[in-house]
Parts: C-alpha cells; sequence; structure tokens
C-alpha cells in the first residue's frame, strides 16, 4: 500500500478507553496547526451511525472527528460498519451499503476478503490529506482475532502508521493493562508502538510519576502525555457510553428517554445535554420514568423486539399513563414505528408477522427489504393549533430505516420534505408526534424552540434564553484540543509522525 500521507494511529488497550475523543483532538489540533487532516477507522461496531450526501451509511464516531478536522465526512473514513442484532450477530455494512446479517464466525471468516474495500479507501483518503488520524477498535491484544486482523495491528501494518497505546486509568489497573497489552505483542508489533498515554486521569499527575517511569522502563516506550478526565459535550462512541447511566434531574425541564435494549443514534438528543437548563436522562425501568416533561422514544435495530420489551418492562403502560396527561411524546425512527397502531413484518425483516403498536398514533408500519437512506431537508406542517413562528420551519436530518408508516385518517402530517414526500405523524391534540428524521434536533435553533415552550408549558419565563448548538460543537471541540494539546507532548508527537514507520 503506498502511503503519500502521514499517518498516526490511536489504539488502546480496551473499549472505551477514549480511542474515538483522543483521535478527535488530534484531528483538530492538526487541523489548527494548518494541515488537511482526515480520521479512518477501518472496522466498527455501533448502533450509532449517519447517512452521507451520497447516501451512505458510516459510523456516527468517524462524523464526529470529520468535524472536528472541519470536513465533510465521507464513507471511506469508515468503510466497514458492523450494527449488532443479537448477542452473536451484526447486520454487515461495507462502503455504506448492507453487506446481509452474519454470525460472528461467519463474519471473522470473510474479513479477509474485505481487506481490498479497506485498502482502496485508505487510499483514497492518503491522495487528498495530509495526515490521516487512523483509530483502532478494542484492544490488539485480543490474541484470539489477531490472524484475520485489519483494524487494529493489521490496519497499522498496512497503512505504515506508528501507534500510540491509551489505557483508560479511571477504570483501574492502567500499568498492567499496559504493560499486559504491549508484551501480548510480537516483537514487531511492539516496535510500532512508540507512545503510551495515560487517560481519564483524577488528581495530581506527579503522583504518577514513579508509575510513569517504571512502565517506560518495562516496556521500552514512552509516555507521551496523561491526560485529565474532564466533561466534554461530544458524541459518544456507542452503548458503552457514560451518557446512558445518566438519571439526574436537576434541570428546570426534564426529558426522558427510554434506554431500549437495542438502542441506537442516542446521539439525537446530545444537543439537549449542552443545556444547563436541561436534565436528559436515559430511563430503563418503569419505577424510573417520573413525570417528565418530555419523553423520547429514540431509534432501535429492532423495533418489534423492543416494543415487546417495552411491554415485559412495564414501561409501555408507563408511557401510555404519561400520555393520557398529555405529557408530550415524540418517538424517532423506531420509536416512531412503535407509537402507531400496528407493525406489520411480511418478508421477515426482523422476526416476521405483526404486533400491535402502542396506539398512541393512528397509524400502521410495514417493514420492507430495502433500506431508506438518505440526507433530508424539509419544512414543517402542522396544524391547527401550531403557532406560527414554528410552521413552516425548516428541519433537516438523515434517514435510516427499514419500513415506511402509513396514516389511517386520524393524524396530521407534520413535516413537509424537498423531495415531494411528507415524513411524521402528530395524533389531533398536537400531543405525540414521529418522524424518520434522525438529527433532527441538530440543525438552528428547533431544539432550543422546543426547549423554551417546555418552559412556558412549566409557567417558567425563558426570557431572551437562546442556544446555538453550532457554536456550542465548534467550543467543545476547541475545549478538547485544548486539553490534548496541553497533556501530550506535541513536538514529541510530531516528531513520531514524521519519523513514520518503516513496516
Amino acid at each position: 500500500m503506498t502511503n503519500p500521507t502521514k499517518t498516526l494511529m490511536i489504539q488502546g488497550t480496551t473499549s472505551n478507553a477514549g480511542k474515538s475523543f483522543l483521535t478527535a483532538a488530534l484531528c483538530r489540533i492538526f487541523k489548527q496547526d494548518g494541515y488537511r487532516v482526515a480520521p479512518f477507522k477501518s472496522q466498527n461496531m455501533a448502533l450509532n451511525s449517519y447517512i452521507t450526501k451520497d447516501g451512505l451509511e458510516m459510523g456516527r464516531a468517524q462524523v464526529m472527528q470529520a468535524e472536528a478536522a472541519g470536513i465533510e465526512p465521507t464513507v471511506e473514513m469508515n468503510p466497514i460498519l458492523l450494527k449488532p442484532t443479537s448477542h452473536t450477530g451484526s447486520q454487515v455494512i461495507v462502503n455504506g451499503e448492507i453487506l446481509g446479517n452474519m454470525s460472528a464466525m461467519d463474519y471473522y471468516a470473510r474479513k479477509k476478503q474485505l481487506l481490498p474495500h479497506v485498502e482502496k479507501a485508505f487510499q483514497k483518503l492518503s491522495g487528498e490529506y495530509d495526515i490521516i488520524v487512523i483509530e483502532g477498535a478494542g484492544s490488539p491484544a485480543e490474541i484470539n482475532l489477531k490472524d484475520n486482523d485489519i483494524v487494529n495491528m493489521g490496519m497499522a501494518r498496512l497503512a505504515k502508521a506508528p501507534v500510540l497505546l491509551a489505557g483508560d486509568i479511571d477504570r483501574g489497573g492502567v500499568f498492567a493493562s499496559l504493560y499486559g497489552t504491549v508484551k501480548l505483542l510480537e516483537e514487531e508489533e511492539q516496535r510500532q508502538i512508540k507512545g503510551l498515554i495515560i487517560n481519564k486521569f483524577r488528581g495530581d499527575v506527579e503522583i504518577l510519576r514513579p508509575g510513569l517511569r517504571m512502565i517506560e522502563e518495562k516496556t521500552g516506550i514512552p509516555v507521551v502525555g496523561v491526560v485529565p478526565m474532564t466533561p466534554l459535550d461530544l458524541d459518544d462512541e456507542d452503548s458503552l457510553s457514560e451518557r446512558l447511566n445518566q438519571r439526574q434531574t436537576a434541570g428546570a425541564v426534564d426529558i426522558a428517554v427510554v434506554h431500549l435494549p437495542h438502542i441506537s443514534n442516542f446521539t439525537d438528543f446530545n444537543v439537549f445535554e449542552g443545556m444547563k437548563e436541561i436534565s436528559l436522562r436515559y430511563v430503563r425501568q418503569a419505577k424510573d420514568l417520573g413525570k417528565p416533561d418530555l419523553l423520547i422514544l429514540p431509534g432501535t435495530k429492532n423495533t418489534m423486539g423492543d416494543l415487546q420489551w417495552l411491554r415485559e418492562s412495564g414501561l409501555e403502560a408507563a408511557i401510555l399513563r404519561q400520555a393520557e396527561t398529555d405529557t408530550p411524546v415524540v418517538g424517532i425512527c423506531g420509536g416512531y414505528q412503535m407509537l402507531g397502531e400496528e407493525l406489520s413484518d411480511p418478508h421477515g425483516v426482523e422476526q416476521g408477522g405483526t404486533m400491535r403498536g402502542m396506539g398512541l398514533l393512528n397509524a400502521r408500519t410495514v417493514f420492507e427489504p430495502a433500506k431508506t437512506r438518505t440526507q433530508i431537508r424539509g419544512h414543517i406542517l402542522w396544524g391547527a393549533n401550531t403557532e406560527e413562528q414554528f410552521r413552516e420551519r425548516e428541519v433537516r436530518g438523515y434517514e435510516i430505516h427499514m419500513g415506511r408508516t402509513f396514516n389511517l385518517g386520524r393524524c396530521r402530517e407534520t413535516i413537509r420534505l424537498e423531495d415531494g414526500r411528507t415524513d411524521g405523524l402528530c395524533n389531533d391534540r398536537e400531543t405525540v408526534f414521529g418522524t424518520y428524521l434522525h438529527g433532527i434536533f441538530d440543525f438552528g435553533d428547533l431544539a432550543a424552540f422546543v426547549v423554551r415552550r417546555l418552559m412556558e408549558k412549566k409557567g417558567l419565563d425563558p426570557g431572551s434564553w437562546h442556544f446555538d448548538s453550532e457554536a456550542h460543537k465548534q467550543q467543545e471541540y476547541d475545549k478538547l484540543a485544548a486539553l490534548v494539546r496541553s497533556s501530550l507532548d506535541m513536538d514529541k508527537i510530531y516528531k513520531i509522525l514524521e519519523e513514520g514507520m518503516e513496516c
């Protein structure tokens, strides 16, 4: 593989060690320093996905990293996406298109056949950017998976990329995990690791100094930095996200998101977390639902299975009780499909047959084999009770779903799309809403508008309160870059980048 660009790879001793954020931070830093930089992850496993302008599907983590780099996300940044459908199987997406559903064993057997797709995607980026920051997955020390590795050391060899290995000290045992990871690798692989990073540190770094010296002596690899644990409002990788454990209700407005077993695209609601006036919490049990000001049913990779879970857990009954008291309920994608009267799966896309819906919208969903994938714009339509300043408001988002939802006659259409279609429905009281548009709250000031109305409904005066979601996001990227720049030896990082890796 030819490599005209400079490359640097971030690997971790474990999942959720902060690889995605470190990659995003370096993308931002290199951009600030005047370089054309792009992120890359050959294989991502996550239910948070995104649709590019070309209608192709990729992982949200690389979208976040592309935003940090100030570039348009493209599918070449994540050529393979695995979307888990069960504990042992995933939908496999290659170059943004569905290859099929595979068991873990079937996918493992086919990985070598997918390597040319990874190479082609990487080569395309190599011709367009000065620097590519590559993110690994899980740990390179997963020795049972090393033979067909295309995402950790296998990718580092292909890209001739020096590696920075990050360990999560917040979990404990960081020195053991760094040492063990290094020593489980082949000698050639160990030589590719040019720096160690201690991530998510709390406390005085001077206390760590003896340990830093010892790990350097034992591995022969320098520690290039210690990154403090600092809260930042940025998109997370997947369902390991700590934000999904949020239970607090300290804000003036309480928004509850149902934490479905196969929750997907929970990044749809991250914009609310940047607002200090909001408590956004994720609910797994009926007893924790309480009396929220807004209740959201999110997307899911398994609509019918998660609807059955809602019933068995008692959450469906609790949601219906809230809806009876006119608590606003919003369903997005799979959550929208659940709100209707019936779900029909004639082609066995999910589990086949039909299932009764929640009955909050007079609608019916039919699952279809073809997946709808598109970015979209539109304008709000509804309704007789809709405020004038709300009607005709522009919305943007992207669709990722298998199925169509039909109005059975007693719902109002909510959004007129630029391609002539309509999206979404609401009930006649305008208290229950559904839409297929992911990212609908990210554009413009729709999220802020919704929050202002929720404040007013509670008798609170929002005054001149406003929230600029795009400005907030850019500020968070700059904070991330400043944190990592001040924590890492950037002179050393640039030296590692310049020397590269001949392998």
